[in-house]
């Protein structure tokens, strides 16, 4: 388990499954309100996840769980995560009718680009990213150190963009909103956290913007 210490939240993130899909806790330091994104699979070891932080907060409490897209390794173990805790969901509009065929799940918060949630007095805001899938949502949490910090599912990852089925159009809608809603907007000490594997920061990519448009992936 790892954890990420900020002045208004801690995250705690695993791994599961063979193909290393990270699952996310977000949980506000003053109140213990907690957000969970991806229950990817692996319901037990998120269930441990969520109890590991009972002392990141005063009064311990899911209020949330939010899915990045549709595709069925990030939503694996949400039916169960659903059952074990009835709290809103949370998950792009364009994905949320494809999360409820793969996970049985019915999303009660359908998001759109610059939608917010918020975990006790932290605002987390949703940016759509289109083309990895086309509702996929990246969830930017804004803590009062001025650390900014992107949960940024299958869409941005050290050395690209997301998996984009070599499809041109789709490619370069997902580089265009990762440049205009991410890179634009953000400086270079955001840190982000993919849905696999290890984590960046948007100035480690940022150079090589040019390069992944050029290559094409």
């Amino acid at each position: 388990m790892n954890e990420l210490l900020l002045d208004d939240v801690v995250i705690r993130w695993i791994s599961v499954s063979s193909m290393n899909n990270n699952v996310y806790l977000v949980t506000e330091r003053a109140s213990g309100k907690q957000l969970l994104v991806d229950a990817a699979d692996n319901f037990s070891a998120i269930k441990k996840l969520v109890d590991a932080a009972g002392a990141d907060g005063p009064n311990p409490e899911l209020v949330g769980i939010a899915t990045t897209h549709q595709h069925w390794d990030h939503v694996r173990a949400l039916a169960q995560a659903a059952k074990e805790y009835p709290v809103p969901t949370y998950a792009g509009a364009d994905d949320a009718a494809g999360i409820t065929r793969e996970a049985s799940v019915k999303i009660s918060n359908e998001l759109a680009n610059g939608d917010t949630l918020k975990i006790g007095d932290v605002v987390v805001e949703a940016i759509h990213l289109r083309g990895h899938t086309p509702g996929s949502i990246a969830y930017v949490i804004r803590d009062s150190s001025e650390q900014n910090v992107i949960l940024s599912g299958d869409s941005l990852f050290p050395g690209g963009v997301g998996n984009t089925g070599n499809s041109p159009q789709r490619f370069n809608s997902l580089l265009d909103d990762v440049i205009e809603r991410i890179f634009d907007r953000f400086g270079d000490d955001t840190l982000v956290y993919p849905g696999h594997g290890d984590a960046t920061t948007l100035g480690a990519e940022r150079g090589s913007l040019d390069d992944w448009r050029a290559r094409g992936w």
